[in-house]
Order: structure tokens, then sequence, then C-alpha cells
């Protein structure tokens, strides 16, 4: 095997298919536009790397050797491959531009808050495709972490934050959801001191520090709580609500989302307000799409 194919560029291959056609070194230079010596030094490369001759030089002209011949049908296809493989990335690149992809896994019912940012950047960008994206409770990032969103409605924290910059959307104080039969279902409120003791639900591993944020592990005092189930989902948390598995702390803003008879919730007092969010990749805060929805979004929620 005295051929290097690894070696061999798509240019070469280019410049190997003008001069088979055209049968004219001058020419294929001019239609290339290139120099003839710079075109004739790159095909006598390319035959030393081949191990052969591909095109027969002499005073009548330049014909194909046979194995030029067998080569021309497999560098037009590795040409045509190549053109369609660039077209489909220059798709992707002029899509990118013209459409934004906004992840979320629960949709934010905060007060119209979708509607107003969509109204606001379709203004700035009416020929943009806003594309909502709903994505499981796994993914903490809803799409950031693995590309398939461009800007994304999370609750903070967020895992590997430095990652990510955000803008704050709403900070909620935290409610408890228990079951309508629970004990505690009468109260007007509750301490989270009287709640340390309760099975807790509690989401899925992979969301790392949001998890141990609605498990409240910093106001624990290092007392690890009981996890009553595993929850991934709106529909997961209200059934094991109602099954009697645990009970949950919830940000005011979503109690709506539990709204179907059977939980009560109560404010809970002694925690932090939950921090919802607008996020996007740092090496996105430049892209003008991810910046203009970012301001859409502080417009409609009228925050510095």
């Amino acid at each position: 095997m005295g051929m290097t194919t690894k070696d061999v560029h798509v240019r070469d291959l280019r410049y190997f298919v003008a001069v088979a056609e055209e049968l004219h070194f001058t020419r294929a230079a001019e239609r290339l536009h290139v120099s003839q010596p710079a075109l004739s030094k790159q095909i006598r490369a390319l035959e030393r790397q081949m191990g052969t001759e591909l095109f027969r030089r002499d005073r009548h002209g330049v014909a194909l050797t046979d194995a030029g011949t067998a080569l021309l049908p497999h560098a037009r296809e590795v040409l045509d491959a190549w053109r369609e493989a660039a077209a489909a990335v220059d798709a992707v690149r002029r899509a990118r531009r013209h459409a934004l992809v906004v992840g979320m896994s629960t949709s934010p019912v905060r007060g119209g808050l979708l509607p107003a940012v969509r109204s606001r950047f379709t203004a700035a960008h009416p020929q943009v495709a806003l594309r909502l994206r709903q994505v499981t409770w796994q993914d903490p990032t809803a799409g950031l972490a693995d590309g398939s969103a461009d800007v994304a409605f999370v609750w903070l924290p967020l895992p590997a934050q430095d990652r990510y910059a955000w803008t704050v959307v709403a900070e909620e104080p935290l409610r408890v959801a228990l079951p309508d039969t629970h004990p505690l279902a009468g109260r007007s409120g509750v301490d989270f001191a009287d709640l340390l003791d309760e099975p807790f639900l509690a989401l899925p591993e992979s969301t790392g520090p949001l998890r141990d944020f609605w498990l409240a592990l910093d106001a624990r005092g290092g007392r690890p709580p009981r996890i009553g189930a595993e929850i991934a989902s709106t529909e997961e948390t209200y059934e094991a609500l109602t099954a009697g598995l645990g009970v949950c702390l919830v940000a005011a803003g979503n109690v709506p989302l539990l709204g179907m008879g059977g939980v009560t919730t109560l404010p809970v007092r002694g925690l932090p307000p939950g921090r919802y969010a607008l996020a996007w990749r740092r090496e996105d805060a430049d892209r003008p799409l991810v910046r203009s929805y970012a301001q859409a979004c502080r417009q409609a929620t009228r925050r510095p």
C-alpha cells in the first residue's frame, strides 16, 4: 500500500476533478481561481500520494491515465458528499440564527410571563422562530447542559453553576404541600422545624444542588432528610402526595400545578425563597438572540 489516503484533502480532489474535466491545466486553474504552477504542483503532490500518475502530459495536451479514470467517479462522489455536508452545517447555522429554543421543565404559570416575553422578543425579531422545549426534571438545566436549549427557565441553584449566567424572574416564598388528611393540614402555616421528621419527596439524584435546595438541606442542622419517594414530574408529585408518601416544598407560583384536589399547601417559616430564573450558557452571552430574549424577560418582569 503505497498510498496514505488519509492525507488527501477535499481541495486536492477538487483540483483533480477540474483538470480531469477541462483536460487543460490553464483552463482548470482559471476555473479554480488559482495560478497554473500552483495547480500543477498540487496535482503532482496528489500523484505522489496515490503512488501513480493520474494524467499523461505531452505536446498533444493532457489525458487521464487508467488510474485517473478510475479515480474520477469516486472523487466526484466525495466532493458531492462534502458539498451536502457543508450545506447541512450551513442550514443548522442559519436556523440557529433564525430560531431560539427555550427550555423549561415546568411551564412558568407566573402571570402570563411566557406570552409577555414572547411578544416583546417577537416585536424585536419578527423573523425568528421561538421554539419551546419541555424537558424532564432529570435535567435541572432544562436543556442548557446538553445544548438542546439556547436559554432556559430554571430553578436556582444550577449544577456546575459557573458555566451559566442568568437573570432572576421571580423570588417566591416556599410552601409545603401535604395531603388533606395530614395532621398539619388544618394549620395556617408551619415552621420548618415542624417538618424535620416528615418523609420528603425528592427530585432525582441527577439534579444535585437543586434536590438539596428543595429538601431544605441547609435548614436541617446536619440531620439527613427522610426520603419518602423520588419525583420527576408534576403528575408524579401529585400522585405521591395524595398517596401519602411524603410532603414536599413548592414555590408559591407553582401551587396552581397541584390544584387537583386532595392536596393542601401551607406557608413555611424559616426558609429562603425559591429563585426562578432565565439562564443561558456563559459562552452564549454575546449571541444577539440570547441577549435579546434575556432583555425581553427583564422587561416583562420589570427587574433591573
